[in-house]
């Protein structure tokens, strides 16, 4: 005869939950997380801001203060905001850091009658909120506006720089092509029509155009990036602030020669990740970093302007194995 036993319904419940556990820990063993980053939640994004001079500065921080500090300056017509997946795939051993600059995203925009802007101004603040939160070293991320304005607080305090990443970030005049023909001519005249012509750039379609011009498939690129773009160009006042920058462009060139002397000088090891099918800022830009840079890592990327937007993961894999053996803890 054969007897059946029961098994407690709590014992049940406690083998399913058994079960459970190690389906998770054979995820996050796949999937290659720091199983330390899931325990302590350092990895988790924070959304913060902090008072600069009267300027609100928004900022997104995740990963342990400690830890070697990566500053990550966004481009226009976006914020921080373009950072969002790269942020957490950096935070399970890098203290990570990304500021949205005045007038953009979520920081204050003051009104142009009482605050300046121009590339000197935005550096400035950049450097005054870097001091606010307490950063005395790190890594730059630099794209786009990010590049000018990394590369003046580098000349202002150069013994910061631990490394530089460049995406899209040009500081030679083999990067300005037949793109800035109208911006030259603004900058030439100062003339309202001059500044007018650039206003076709100020537009829903415009905005999208930035993110998927020379992008390989356009399906990879979130079309909640330039809805959230245009959410803050749209503001009363905005697009003659960002006419102000196109016109104060021309001071970021004037200084190319000053931020080439400073890589020549300084040599900060430096991990290029360029969208080489950009037409704002082509590869002819990328190009000339290793004729002064000594420790170069160098990738052209079969996308476009906002490379992370399509080539995220590769860029992050990138970012982590150059951050390792560059300026990882010893």
């Amino acid at each position: 005869m054969i007897t059946l036993r029961r098994t407690p319904l709590c014992s049940v419940r406690a083998a399913r939950s058994a079960i459970v556990r190690l389906i998770g820990l054979a995820i996050l063993l796949s999937t290659g997380v720091p199983l330390h980053a899931q325990a302590t939640d350092e990895s988790s994004v924070r959304y913060r801001t902090v008072s600069v001079h009267g300027v609100h500065v928004f900022y997104r921080e995740a990963g342990p203060r400690d830890a070697p500090t990566v500053l990550l300056l966004h481009g226009f017509p976006s914020s921080s905001h373009m950072y969002r997946e790269l942020i957490p795939a950096l935070a399970g051993r890098y203290h990570v850091v990304a500021p949205d600059f005045p007038g953009f995203g979520r920081s204050d925009s003051p009104p142009r009658e009482q605050f300046a802007y121009t590339f000197a101004h935005l550096a400035d603040v950049t450097d005054e909120f870097v001091q606010a939160i307490g950063l005395t070293r790190y890594t730059l991320y630099v794209m786009d506006y990010g590049a000018p304005i990394g590369y003046r607080l580098a000349l202002k305090h150069p013994e910061r720089i631990t490394a530089l990443v460049v995406q899209n970030g040009n500081a030679y005049e083999e990067g300005l092509r037949e793109f800035w023909a109208p911006f030259r001519r603004y900058w030439s005249s100062g003339a309202a029509a001059d500044r007018d012509s650039l206003r076709r750039a100020f537009s829903p379609e415009g905005t999208r155009w930035v993110y998927l011009q020379g992008a390989r498939d356009s399906a990879r690129v979130s079309p909640d990036a330039w809805t959230v773009d245009w959410h803050f160009l749209e503001r009363p006042g905005n697009v003659e602030i960002q006419l102000d920058l196109f016109y104060d462009y021309r001071t970021n060139v004037a200084l190319y020669p000053a931020f080439q002397a400073f890589f020549r000088r300084y040599q900060p090891p430096t991990l290029i990740v360029w969208g080489k099918n950009d037409v704002i800022f082509p590869a002819e830009g990328a190009e000339p970093y290793k004729r002064d840079l000594k420790t170069v890592e160098y990738h052209l990327l079969d996308t476009g302007h906002f490379a992370l937007e399509e080539r995220g993961p590769e860029i992050a894999r990138l970012m982590r194995s150059f951050l390792d053996r560059h300026v990882a803890r010893r």
